[in-house]
């Protein structure tokens, strides 16, 4: 993302690989009930005019969902702009670089430094729901991500301004909550689980910024349930989401837009593209979405409590697989068979994993029934529970397997808190 270019827009930073410009396929239009008249205009005879050409009177009256679905919608897709501190200087100082120490009268000094808050990127948004004087809007976290402030544009061009209600970075997602006095429509969120791959899917949007904003997109649902990897901001994965896959033409500025049945229901908000694989190929056709049901449950619950309350396990973790085989012998005691897992490299005061016996060193290869290979499908498995529950956790102790029962009664923020 070039922040000083002509258009700025938001772009996916959740997914390993899947940034990067290109634009996706979109899908042919779905259309029916087309009623087309023409009329023919004729060319002149003469035997100098047997090149000549003329224009044919085409009127095509169209009826398309599609159409319908893009008027219905419209008015609740917004652009969302994410602004920041800027330091900026003024005066000769930010002309001439500083004073040179010719005069010695500090008032005459025209020069001074500030921070004013300017446009980094742009993404888009959806209102799904207008409570009193209050709407609220569903978008991206890496939208909104290191904002100073918000500042939401209408789709008829009305500025106004957001509030954060709370961010979401595992599921990246946010709420936004505007003065609903500007708001004309909210839209409905479908059940994801109905979508049938092959059936139409609608994109509204701002792909490339604002310029473009209100703009539809044609496809189909590619795939249901399609799990990749996630990354935090240093690049690292963090972990696996699965989300719906659609060739509909999803580009930077889209982030955070609904996709749509032809229902007009939101079956997802739009997060990522694949643009090129790991060995650099060019891809086209393959974004991906949120799914609304993990949307709705995630937004109600940024609603409510400002954040997505998760269990932790409280421990210093590290990637058995970026151990040598000769450390996981002599320092760890594991077997020769077992490469894969996390290593646990302490444990914090009152954790769940202290209070299930676990200590430094030992090597965790399953939670709750499901097998851990590494941090990511550590983090997987550990947020499909809720706090309070309690899982069965097997790992390797000086080389011997063992099974204990963990209650997952911290959240991340309280370890966090600890952990400094």
């Amino acid at each position: 993302m070039a922040n000083n270019s002509l258009v700025k827009v938001a772009v996916t930073a959740l997914v390993a690989g899947l940034l990067g410009g290109g634009v996706a396929y979109g899908g042919i239009n779905y259309l029916s009930n087309n009623n087309v008249t023409t009329s023919s205009t004729s060319v002149p005879t003469g035997s100098n005019k047997s090149g000549s050409t003329g224009t044919t009177n085409v009127k095509v009256n169209v009826s398309s969902q599609a159409t319908k679905v893009f008027k219905d919608n419209k008015a609740a897709v917004v652009s969302v702009i994410n602004l920041q501190k800027q330091s900026t200087t003024s005066g000769w100082s930010g002309i001439l670089g500083g004073d040179d120490g010719s005069s010695d009268d500090s008032s005459s000094s025209s020069s001074s430094s500030n921070s004013k808050l300017q446009e980094y990127s742009e993404g888009s948004g959806l209102i799904y729901k207008k409570s009193g004087n209050v709407a609220y809007i569903v978008t991206n976290n890496h939208v909104v991500s290191g904002s100073n402030a918000v500042q939401v544009i209408m789709s008829n061009g009305t500025k106004v301004a957001a509030k954060l209600v709370g961010t979401d970075s595992v599921t990246d997602l946010a709420v936004l909550k505007i003065n609903s006095a500007k708001v004309t429509k909210t839209a409905s969120f479908g059940n994801s689980d109905n979508i049938e791959v092959g059936e139409t899917a609608l994109a509204i949007g701002s792909p490339l910024g604002s310029n473009y904003a209100t703009t539809l997109t044609e496809g189909i649902i590619s795939a249901k349930k399609r799990t990749v990897a996630t990354t935090n901001t240093s690049g690292q994965q963090t972990g696996y989401a699965t989300v719906i896959q659609t060739d509909t033409a999803i580009n930077p500025g889209n982030s955070g837009g609904p996709l749509f049945n032809l229902a007009g229901q939101v079956v997802g908000i739009n997060s990522m593209k694949l643009s090129s694989d790991s060995s650099g190929t060019s891809v086209e056709g393959m974004g991906f979405a949120i799914p609304s049901n993990e949307v709705v449950k995630i937004i109600n619950e940024l609603v409510a409590n400002g954040e997505v309350v998760r269990p932790a396990l409280g421990v210093a973790t590290y990637d058995l697989g970026n151990i040598s085989s000769s450390d996981r012998k002599s320092v760890l005691k594991l077997p020769t068979s077992v490469s894969k897992g996390v290593v646990i490299m302490k444990t914090y005061s009152g954790s769940p994993a202290k209070a299930a016996g676990l200590s430094k060193y030992d090597v965790i290869t399953e939670l709750g029934g499901k097998k851990i290979t590494s941090l990511a499908t550590l983090r997987t498995a550990l947020y499909d529970h809720k706090v309070n529950d309690t899982v069965t956790v097997k790992y390797y102790h000086n080389g011997s397997l063992k099974t204990t029962n963990m209650k997952l009664t911290e959240t991340t923020k309280t370890l966090n808190k600890q952990a400094k």
